[in-house]
């Protein structure tokens, strides 16, 4: 004779197409007039969209919601709350903005409408997840549980498949574990039933048509009945792991359920318990093997089926099944470090688990191709054997670029429907970059620059050595080897502009002077043209090589720069002025700066008040690098004779040592 026990949390549910339009009603339900809107950075046209519904009930919208809901994001919208006076939280995206709003909550009890645009789940439960110091740790309150959740399709029907897969395998998740947690009960096993059987039957219809809305209906239904049962029941060892992954090894949280589930799910399978619960599962999906059947339906809509695939590296694999037993989650199964190193194994390599062929029969190791003749199935077949074929690479980092490169371009290529006319012209616009490029010039940075992936990877190189000058791109106009400049020479060559006295202090992060520091600088000239872009100029000007003092001091003359366009004559030119975009950068000087035992700093000053500043077409502008070129008038301070205003910078740059503690912390990250 089964005995449980249930409990329902208190949770009002509004549901439906067009619902979003009852948002205010809400807000004024449970009394707030002074709305904090929190999403992510991917969710502004969503977040847009409930600013005009609530209008002039937001007082205050944070947009900095960040996956595993980190300590440090939590803290900084709390200041806005308290800032703004906020007395309701309204949120809208995926498990990241919930994660946030839910944080927010359970530290000011303030109430919370969420407006999910994932089927992540984590709305209807009143559990919080959150990272800090590299570790994940989840909490469950009622103060954590928002008070009300408007579940509206319309705002999922633009999510990209491989988005949409991964988030309603998450929800599946929940789901799967509540067949088989210690607490289950008969209202949570059939929510998890009828969640199994909506995500089953409304994912493969979105293969052909992502905007299917009776799909999204159904997939956000299954949703709040699989978060349902996660509020309800405790979660095992698929959620343990998946915590673990994201929390300290960075994994992607809806792609590592997504990769995990079907290795949980064998692994399950081998207790009595877990084995009956599979059956449950199968059934409801109407495969013959729940853990095989998940695993290919994931392939056959172009899912992610390793961990390679995500960056896991697989040395990290051991310490992740360490991690994950230090506080084991109950489950059918006995669970062991030893058990979970060949789980994780599986789930790395992407493997399939063992049981009936859901997809035909096929060689071992190949991926599966689901539905027979799909399109989907064959974009998943095809960018899975890509991803395959670099396997081999004896370098793991290179192995896992060149996965990841691929995985992203399959991804582009199918959510945008390229065709054969529009591939063709990427291809004559790549080769054109090529062709334009030169010893004097180079193309492909410039187009680095203009889209940004410059400045993304220096963000990512800043974050490592947090204490220093912050980092900034080379752009295309640096040449090896300037001519050697004495203190206090002009790199100007008589070129004519505003005269500018530069003096600058190299430091370590601590303030020590670095001495025989090589400090390059370049610029351009008051038209906005570097040398190299003039061929009836003789020599190189407006550049040079200095070497710091004893005491990391140099110091020179030069003009003050200013605003220029980036080349305007090849194919990057061409493809911002066609896309509507100006072709300028911000006023700045160039600086690299190198010395023994230290890491290389590449870097701009900006003219404070100069032009273009919240708008530089290579998205170079950081707040730390705008500075004071100060107008003067009079003397040099080297007592050269100057009869009109001058500008005069003074910077002290901070660089890092390259200790065996810093490397091998920049190593392992």
């Amino acid at each position: 004779m089964r005995t449980f026990v249930h409990t329902s949390h208190p949770s009002r549910v509004v549901f439906g197409s067009g619902r979003i339009g009852q948002l205010a009603e809400e807000v004024r339900r449970l009394g707030g007039g002074r709305v904090l809107l929190l999403s992510g950075p991917s969710q502004a046209k969503a977040a847009a969209r409930v600013r005009d519904v609530l209008g002039g009930l937001v007082v205050a919208q944070f947009d900095g919601a960040a996956m595993h809901t980190p300590v440090e994001v939590t803290e900084q919208a709390l200041a806005v709350v308290r800032q703004a006076g906020a007395d309701c939280l309204v949120s809208v995206g995926g498990g990241s903005s919930t994660g946030l709003s839910k944080a927010l909550a359970v530290r000011t009890g303030l109430p919370q409408v969420v407006v999910p645009t994932t089927y992540a789940g984590s709305e209807v439960t009143p559990v919080l997840g959150e990272t800090q110091g590299g570790r994940k740790t989840t909490r469950s309150s009622a103060a954590v549980l928002p008070e009300t959740v408007l579940y509206d399709a319309d705002f999922t029907v633009s999510m990209p498949l491989a988005l949409s897969v991964a988030s309603a395998v998450n929800a599946l998740a929940h789901a799967v574990e509540a067949l088989y947690a210690a607490d289950a009960n008969p209202v949570t096993d059939r929510q998890a039933l009828q969640a199994v059987a909506l995500i089953g039957r409304a994912l493969p219809p979105l293969a052909d048509d992502p905007a299917d809305r009776e799909a999204r209906s159904d997939l956000l239904e299954a949703a709040w009945l699989a978060g349902t049962c996660l509020a309800t029941v405790g979660m095992g060892l698929h959620h343990k792991l998946c915590h673990t992954l994201g929390g300290a090894f960075g994994l992607p949280h809806a792609q590592t359920h997504t990769v995990i589930l079907p290795h949980v799910m064998a692994y399950t399978a081998a207790a009595p318990e877990g084995a009956k619960a599979m059956e449950r599962i199968a059934s409801a999906l109407g495969v013959p093997d729940a853990a095989s059947g998940v695993h290919d339906l994931i392939a056959s809509l172009g899912g992610p089926l390793s961990l390679r695939e995500l960056g896991m590296a697989e040395e990290d694999l051991a310490r992740a099944a360490a991690l994950a037993t230090t506080t084991p989650y109950p489950h059918p199964r006995p669970v062991s470090a030893d058990s979970l190193a060949g789980l994780l194994a599986d789930a790395w390599h992407g493997r399939r688990p063992t049981g009936p062929d859901t997809t035909g029969q096929r060689p071992t190791g190949q991926r599966p191709t689901g539905r027979p003749g799909t399109t989907a199935s064959q974009l998943a077949a095809l960018r899975g054997q890509v991803v395959d074929s670099f396997a081999a690479a004896p370098d793991t980092r290179a192995r896992e670029l060149l996965g990841g490169l691929v995985r992203h371009l399959h991804d582009y290529v199918a959510e945008h429907q390229l065709t054969h006319a529009e591939w063709g012209q990427a291809i004559d616009f790549l080769t054109l970059t090529g062709q334009t490029c030169d010893t004097q010039r180079q193309e492909f940075v410039l187009l680095s620059d203009t889209l940004g992936i410059s400045s993304a990877v220096d963000i990512l190189t800043g974050a490592r050595t947090p204490d220093t000058t912050p980092s900034a791109v080379l752009g295309p106009f640096y040449t090896e080897g300037p001519p050697e400049t004495a203190h206090g020479q002009d790199i100007s060559g008589g070129l004519p502009g505003t005269p500018l006295w530069v003096e600058a202090t190299i430091t370590d992060t601590t303030g020590q002077p670095v001495p025989g520091a090589i400090v390059d600088v370049w610029q351009s000239n008051e038209d906005g043209f570097y040398d190299v872009q003039l061929p009836d100029l003789e020599g190189p000007v407006l550049r040079g090589r200095l070497r710091t003092s004893p005491d990391g001091r140099l110091a020179f003359w030069s003009i003050l720069p200013s605003a220029y366009p980036i080349p305007g004559d090849g194919p990057v030119g061409q493809l911002l002025t066609s896309t509507g975009r100006h072709l300028y950068r911000a006023p700045h000087l160039h600086f690299m700066i190198t010395a023994p035992g230290h890491h290389r700093l590449i870097t701009q000053l900006f003219v404070a008040g100069g032009e273009h500043l919240d708008s530089d077409t290579v998205f170079g502008v950081k707040d730390a690098l705008i500075v004071d070129f100060t107008p003067t008038q009079g003397p040099g301070p080297d007592g050269r004779v100057l009869t009109g205003p001058w500008r005069r910078l003074e910077h002290t740059f901070r660089i890092a040592t390259t200790t065996p503690t810093t490397a091998t912390a920049t190593a392992t990250r």
